[in-house]
């Protein structure tokens, strides 16, 4: 059984868990970290700049709890509670105290209390056992959330309170759930990404409404996809291929939820660079069928066309589909069974089959049956992925 240490105690774990708000790392599981996709900058972890088609190990270690796949770059939480980066560094993202590409893992400052992790594409979020919330990296547009637009090569704290639970990045946006479960952020507001009702840039963090329901959010470029603890999806911002799964393609600063549904178990959102009218959505609901919307020009939506879409439409009839994760025109999928898909553009490499042929259905990355986790990746032409061992 995982070992939440540290000033977490039964009740609250319990509390928290009961209302979708618990983080929860495999803690005490041996895993080992996965890389496959474009190598620029060291983005795979290997020590070089080579690029695979299929995965390839981190090193030899499986202490592994938790990932994040930044543009260009990884980020893993290791059982000890230490925080580790590689891969492009231009802004300081890698939260090391320089702006030095690394192709290895290094470890990020001496705290051995890191619980949850959430990359942007140029930037780094972490939360720590004690409910702190830390941000490094690109600056510009607020997208830190510590009051202002300057570069951090080094974590810096986010306001003073303990009561942060889960934060997730996009592309100079970010959002974070506290542990009451009000949903909070910041970063750039151009399409209302930020759902606040307007589209003026926020330096710090605020609430978005006056729910205490968010259990997952995914900001991307220009739109934020999010699940609450009653099953409902929600979507807003950019709406130009239809990404809020609304019918339409008009865009809306305040959140608005996707159909009537209360069966959705799970979400994961893909875009483009900083393209409004390339991103999509993705989400699993609780028989374990896949749905999918929005921006399709590569396949993304994985239902055997191009054609864009501004509702949900199911991707075949399998109901065994566990998790999801887009980015850069990839999508990747995990099934109860233990094993990865994946679809749409394969010119790095990144779908992980072994080849760089773009497809519109899901194809099998490898034959493992153990994969443990998908990454959740703001952007890139890469993934990573935890596998027990």
């Amino acid at each position: 059984m995982p070992n939440y240490s540290g000033k977490w105690k039964l009740p609250t774990v319990m509390q928290a868990e009961g209302a979708g708000n618990w983080p929860k790392p495999p803690v005490g599981v041996p895993s080992a970290v996965w890389t496959w996709g474009n190598g620029n900058y060291g983005a795979l972890a290997q020590g070089t700049t080579t690029s695979y088609s299929s995965p390839v190990q981190v090193g030899a270690l499986t202490d592994w709890a938790k990932i994040a796949a930044p543009s260009g770059g990884g980020a893993t939480i290791k059982n000890d509670g230490t925080l580790w980066t590689w891969g492009w560094n231009q802004y300081g993202q890698l939260g090391i105290g320089d702006t030095t590409n690394r192709s290895s893992p290094n470890q990020v400052g001496a705290l051995t209390s890191w619980l949850y992790i959430g990359s942007g594409i140029y930037q780094g979020y972490a939360i720590t056992s004690g409910g702190t919330l830390w941000a490094w990296g690109y600056g510009s547009y607020g997208g830190l959330g510590d009051g202002n637009t300057s570069h951090r090569s080094s974590p810096v704290q986010i306001g003073a309170l303990t009561t942060w639970a889960k934060v997730f990045g996009g592309q100079f946006l970010a959002a974070a759930i506290k542990t009451d479960g009000t949903l909070w952020m910041w970063g750039r507001n151009t399409k209302g990404g930020l759902g606040d009702g307007t589209t003026v840039d926020k330096s710090s963090p605020v609430q978005v409404g006056a729910l205490t329901t968010w259990s997952e959010v995914y900001p991307r470029a220009y739109f934020t996809m999010a699940l609450k603890t009653d099953g409902t999806v929600w979507c807003w911002g950019s709406n130009n291929s239809g990404q809020l799964g609304q019918g339409d393609t008009t865009d809306t600063s305040s959140p608005v939820q996707v159909g009537a549904l209360t069966t959705w178990a799970t979400i994961g959102p893909g875009s483009e660079t900083d393209l409004a009218n390339s991103e999509w959505a993705m989400a699993v609901k609780t028989d374990g069928t896949l749905w999918a919307w929005g921006e399709n020009s590569k396949g993304q939506l994985g239902n055997g066309n191009t054609t864009d879409t501004s509702s949900p439409v199911q991707v075949g009839a399998l109901t065994t589909w566990d998790s999801v994760s887009g980015s850069r025109k990839t999508s990747y999928a995990r099934k109860t069974d233990g094993t990865i898909w994946a679809w749409a553009d394969a010119g790095d490499g990144q779908l992980g089959t072994g080849s760089t042929a773009s497809v519109s259905s899901p194809v099998q990355v490898g034959a493992l049956t153990t994969w443990g986790a998908l990454g959740k990746p703001a952007w890139g032409i890469h993934q990573n992925a935890l596998t027990p061992v």
